[in-house]
């Protein structure tokens, strides 16, 4: 085992994926290699959930040669005319490529997915302007959810010792003794008994429900005030309607519509906003007006009437945020992906997260030679940290999609680290590049973020010592810039990279004097709303 994913030999970049270079996992045998072994031999497993996170482990679990059932509440998403549940995009990134990896459908679902290189800003007055997510070789995949589901269940049947039980409820769970009651379609329960119970099923987990009886399980959950809704950008004459190749955002300060493309030529856009906002729209004609007033660039893009039809589809739906400790009971139950640790979908990381714990869970299988009693608690207290972390980092991310992008000094802090990345790989590494493009660990991720904003940039208290939030004046970040130049002047001379360098640097200075040349009272204003922002942060 190697590190457990942690972060090694630098960020992984690529053209043909997202990031290349050491890899941290195995792919391991292909299906039909699934060695023979009597049933006595194999272990059972139960995995509540045949959504993203439950199906893929279940692949996972499938390829150790145990007898793995997935017991899903809903029919088959398949076959199925209507499929309920949610449908915001996904954006697959480094994380949940290396889990797709590791079961040999990386490939597969990355040439169904569009490539998304930068965030583009939709301003008022209908102005774009693009924020590189790292480097050119450096992207996000926008993947459809319920294909990427289709996708992960026909690879569970591939295996001779798994099987889904479609329309199969639980009703009742005894994780002491890995005992099941679950419900299925002839309405009679039936008592099923397993050496492993894996809850995948979701924020209002089922199995979670019953180990929040046990003693010492720690829980807490928060919906933010803020719903979503979905919308559809058409495609144009055969084509996208805007530029595909990209995460649109329309941020507004206290909510933002976002829009992601899809390989069908149209973009799934998303509403974002406080609940009494949506409360305020009653009307064809309200909604009509908001969108002008906010959003006009995209009304001929959305087109007026499918706009006013789609807005009153559905309500908008809440997005609920969930922590709990541990993520297992004894060695017969263990929570996996959204059950232990829903987030709201602001760092594009839910999916990758989920991934990452099967991935995670797999690997200290292989540490602990399938002992669950080693395996189990290890994952607790290896897990919960990075999942809280990147909770945390998803509530934070709100407030700069919707907000911090507006502003000219954000763009110019990012450029800063683009910079600073770019002359000190090693060193300095933005939290995106992080937490998006690379294995290290989510709390270790933060931890180094603090670090190198307390290196690089000032800090801001509150007078009792407390940090709120760590920013840089222009003339302060002037002794930062010069230091970083300095090295910047000594690598240039060993390695050679003139053109590179120029550009660079002549990128750098063209945004450092335009932050300078802003008048006082925007700067003021930046330096408030920072302030605000860091209050928000330390207090959560």
């Amino acid at each position: 085992m190697q590190g457990f994913g942690r972060y090694k030999d630098g960020v992984q970049g690529g053209e043909d994926t997202a990031c290349s270079g050491t890899e941290a996992t195995m792919i391991r045998e292909n299906p039909s290699a699934v060695m023979d072994s009597s049933d006595s031999q194999r272990k059972k497993i139960a995995v509540i959930g045949g959504g993203l996170v439950g199906s893929l482990n279940a692949c996972f679990l499938a390829k150790r040669n145990f007898q793995v059932d997935v017991y899903e509440a809903r029919e088959d998403i398949r076959v199925a005319e209507f499929a309920r549940g949610r449908s915001i995009n996904l954006a697959l990134s480094y994380r949940g490529r290396q889990a797709l990896k590791a079961i040999g459908l990386e490939d597969q679902i990355v040439s169904r997915g569009v490539p998304m290189r930068a965030r583009m800003i939709h301003s008022l007055s209908g102005k774009k302007s693009a924020i590189p997510y790292g480097t050119k070789s450096q992207y996000i995949l926008s993947i459809s959810r319920e294909n990427l589901n289709k996708d992960l269940l026909t690879e569970v049947e591939k295996y001779p010792n798994a099987k889904v039980h479609f329309g199969h409820r639980m009703l009742k769970c005894n994780p002491e003794e890995g005992r099941l009651t679950v419900l299925g379609s002839d309405k009679v329960p039936k008592d099923v008994t397993y050496d492993l119970i894996v809850g995948c099923d979701g924020a209002y987990s089922t199995v979670r429900a019953h180990l929040m009886k046990k003693p010492r399980f720690d829980y807490s959950q928060q919906y933010i005030p803020h719903g979503y809704m979905e919308l559809t950008i058409p495609p144009k004459d055969g084509g996208y309607a805007m530029e595909p190749n990209y995460l649109h955002i329309w941020p507004r300060n206290t909510f933002m519509m976002i829009a992601l493309p899809n390989t069908n030529k149209s973009f799934t856009c998303t509403l974002f906003m406080p609940f009494e906002e949506f409360e305020k729209l009653l009307t064809s004609s309200d909604v009509l007006d908001f969108f002008q007033k906010y959003f006009p660039d995209s009304i001929p893009l959305i087109g007026e009437r499918a706009l006013t039809q789609d807005f009153f589809l559905l309500p908008a739906q809440p997005m609920i945020s969930v922590k709990c400790s541990s993520f297992h009971f004894k060695s017969h139950c263990v929570l996996l992906g959204d059950a232990a640790h829903a987030i709201v979908p602001f760092f594009g990381q839910g999916m990758n997260a989920g991934f990452e714990d099967c991935l995670v869970f797999d690997e200290l299988m292989d540490k602990f030679n399938n002992d669950l009693s080693m395996c189990l608690p290890e994952f607790s207290r290896f897990r919960i940290p990075d999942d809280h972390a990147i909770s945390d980092l998803s509530m934070y991310n709100y407030i700069e999609m919707r907000a911090h992008v507006n502003s000219r000094w954000f763009i110019f802090q990012k450029n800063i680290e683009r910079f600073l990345h770019a002359i000190m790989p090693s060193t300095f590494i933005p939290l995106y590049t992080m937490v998006t493009f690379s294995r290290i660990r989510y709390h270790e991720a933060v931890l180094r973020w603090h670090w190198q904003k307390k290196t690089g940039n000032g800090e801001y208290s509150d007078g009792a010592g407390r940090q709120q939030v760590h920013v840089r004046t222009a003339t302060g970040g002037a002794g930062m810039v010069s230091r970083a130049l300095k090295m910047f002047n000594i690598t240039l001379r060993e390695t050679g990279r003139l053109r590179e360098a120029n550009r660079l640097r002549c990128g750098f200075w063209k945004d450092y004097f335009a932050v300078w040349t802003m008048d006082w009272k925007e700067s003021r204003l930046i330096h408030t709303k920072m302030n605000k922002i860091g209050s928000l942060t330390s207090s959560s």
